[in-house]
């Protein structure tokens, strides 16, 4: 059984050489590498034309997303099984081997991911996140595959595509979300998947740099996606920071209830800085660090914006082939 593995990309050139190598030292002979570039200009693509790979780049118009990169790859794949990755990783010498065995053994699972090592704790964000933990993280039976992981093309097929391209953002929710409700099953093993080396400016610049790629608007795009589907109500039970962002929206009209109601607009103002100060404090004791807990709500304002701006936004055919060029092919 073949693997493609699809390595999606932006302006990776610091990154590239060093995941294709990772992946060439874990694939067979039989095994190819796509990677799918959505517009660099920092050299990526010129690197990754020196290995033994498949290199595809979106059409001069096409507008990049996260969904769209592994789309793109996947229109190009050919592997009876699909290994999804960033160019900001290094895959495992030995996940590959196990994850193929899982999936041999265990027929109905569509998809089986490792663990997301995370190599830059020094940005807030990803030591928030490694921090918050969360279910979908923990191995065993998941419903979704954070950070990517191995697929059956069958699967997939069944499925109709591979990665929603209208998505910039909860790409991997959707693939699994849409996987659960044909009755397939995504599992995670307890091993090492993926070395990851994200970002390093700083996490507020990251925030920022989100805004403007409209990453924060994923889920507002993953709920229009989904409305009139049958996994419209697996949607809103699964997202569970619905419920959180919820709470913003509450929270921020009560906000400026007082600051309406309440006659002495100084006391009305301190009785919101006070609501705001204790909700980054409980924040900041959840993290055990101010930093985090400062960063936390912050975000949560960014992404309780993003989302409204997401759900209204239009959509394109997301299985309708994306417009791209083949700029160096060296599959065997």
């Amino acid at each position: 059984m073949s693997v493609s593995v699809l390595i999606k990309t932006l302006n990776e050139a610091e990154n590239i050489a060093a995941t294709i190598e990772s992946v060439l030292a874990a694939i067979g002979p039989d095994d190819e590498i796509i990677v799918a570039d959505s517009g660099s200009t920092d050299g990526t693509v010129e690197i990754a034309a020196r290995y033994r790979v498949a290199v595809v780049q979106i059409a001069e118009g096409e507008k990049p997303s996260c969904g769209l990169g592994p789309q793109l790859a996947f229109q190009y794949s050919r592997g009876d099984y699909l290994c999804l990755m960033d160019g900001d990783m290094r895959l495992d010498r030995e996940f590959l081997e196990k994850a193929q065995a899982f999936l041999l053994d265990n027929p109905k699972v569509a998809g089986v991911g490792g663990h997301v090592v995370e190599m830059n704790l020094e940005n807030l964000e990803f030591a928030r996140r490694k921090s918050r933990g969360g279910k979908e993280l923990a191995s065993g039976t998941v419903d979704r595959l954070n950070g990517g992981g191995l697929y059956r093309r069958t699967a997939i097929a069944e499925a109709g595509y591979l990665s929603d391209r209208n998505l910039h953002g909860y790409e991997e929710f959707d693939l699994g979300v849409r996987l659960r409700a044909l009755g397939w099953s995504l599992h995670r093993l307890d091993i090492p998947f993926v070395q990851h080396f994200g970002y390093r400016m700083n996490a507020y610049a990251l925030l920022l740099r989100r805004w403007r790629s409209k990453y924060l608007r994923g889920v507002g795009e993953v709920l229009r996606a989904g409305l009139g589907k049958s996994h419209w109500n697996a949607l809103w039970r699964d997202i569970r920071e619905l419920r959180l962002w919820g709470a913003v929206y509450v929270g921020l009209v009560v906000l400026l209830a007082i600051l309406w109601i309440v006659p002495d607009k100084v006391l009305a103002l301190c009785i919101c800085l006070g609501a705001i100060a204790g909700v980054v404090l409980a924040m900041s004791a959840k993290h055990r660090s101010f930093k985090l807990g400062f960063y936390a709500v912050t975000a949560w304002l960014f992404m309780a914006a993003a989302l409204p701006l997401g759900f209204f936004a239009p959509r394109r055919d997301p299985a309708a082939w994306i417009e791209s060029q083949v700029v160096h092919d060296a599959r065997t």
